[in-house]
């Protein structure tokens, strides 16, 4: 049998991925997690202007420290403030991109949203998403 690259493609686009990647650059540090099916990882870098200038280079290299790209994300969770308005700002447009390029939802949150909830915790993000409806694909920053 001899497999064509659009029949491998076809193949892999079948693949259901369920990796999610969080992003919190509100706070003050830089802070991500990909939550796969078995494992969850995080980093934290510096909150400076520099880092901000990095994001998409610290992005991909977390994913490629977990032998991830972003074709391996299905959705992105992003803090939207409080808190800074360059990184939030920034990551904005890196997750937009994002979207457009590789076709991943995202989910913009604060944890304003989820009232009522204690103990939050990065890893319950996209299960508060679900819960309290926060809507895929829609930005509305709290600065």
């Amino acid at each position: 049998m001899i497999l064509f690259s659009s029949d491998l493609e076809l193949k892999l686009e079948n693949k259901i991925i369920m990796n999610k990647l969080i992003i919190d650059v509100a706070g003050k540090k830089i802070f991500l997690m990909i939550i796969t099916s078995n494992d969850i990882y995080n980093i934290t870098k510096e909150n400076t202007k520099i880092n901000y200038d990095k994001l998409t280079f610290i992005i991909n290299d977390f994913l490629n420290s977990r032998q991830l790209t972003l074709r391996d994300i299905s959705s992105i969770y992003l803090n939207i403030g409080p808190g800074s308005f360059a990184g939030i700002r920034n990551s904005l447009s890196i997750i937009k991109a994002f979207n457009l390029t590789n076709n991943i939802d995202y989910y913009c949150y604060s944890i304003q949203d989820f009232k009522g909830e204690k103990d939050i915790k990065y890893e319950n993000i996209p299960y508060l998403c679900e819960k309290f409806k926060i809507e895929k694909n829609l930005i509305n920053p709290i600065y």
